[in-house]
């Protein structure tokens, strides 16, 4: 066989790759983490606010709890699924954010799934940020997003973040901002 024969061969089985192997689940989500960028901020005097808290979701032992329990703190959510691609691109990030402001900031990392698959992928990645589980036809008081969206509410309920693909949450834009949202 000819060099460029090799060459061309070996370019189309790494193309196959990216495509069929989970080679390419992890270069996707590797892509998506590179070409990830810092959350828009809201400029004050553009910010909506959530109309209200009351919103049903579950907890991660599948118990029912109200958004309420949120009201006057700052708050991050992010919607997200195991098997979405771009939502697992974010996932490191968050949980990075969380090990940073736990305690200090509420999270509400809400999936539609059922328990199972997420369990299975949280055991498997590592992560131990809180996962909320939305109920199917429970309206609450913002959009709900298609994943990996997310929102960022300050303590009056403001959205002061509000964000429609995968972003790079670890970065010092967004500490300065949750520091700032904490202290005030």
């Amino acid at each position: 066989m000819k060099k460029q024969t090799v060459y061309t061969l070996l370019i189309i089985a790494l193309v196959l790759s990216f495509f069929i192997t989970p080679l390419g689940d992890y270069s996707k989500i590797l892509l998506n983490r590179w070409l990830a960028t810092a959350p828009t901020i809201i400029s004050p005097a553009k910010r909506g606010k959530i109309a209200n808290y009351d919103w049903k979701l579950k907890d991660d032992k599948w118990k029912i709890f109200n958004f309420e329990e949120a009201k006057g703190k700052v708050v991050f959510i992010s919607f997200w699924t195991s098997w979405h691609l771009p939502s697992q691109a974010q996932l490191k990030d968050i949980q990075k954010l969380y090990d940073k402001y736990k305690g200090r900031i509420e999270f509400f990392v809400i999936t539609n799934e059922e328990r199972a698959p997420v369990e299975l992928f949280m055991e498997k990645q590592g992560y131990t940020f809180p996962v909320t589980y939305q109920i199917i036809g429970e309206t609450g008081p913002i959009s709900i997003l298609m994943p990996p969206g997310s929102y960022i509410l300050d303590k009056e309920g403001n959205i002061v973040v509000h964000q429609n693909a995968v972003a790079d949450w670890d970065n010092d834009k967004i500490d300065r901002l949750l520091d700032q949202l904490i202290e005030e």
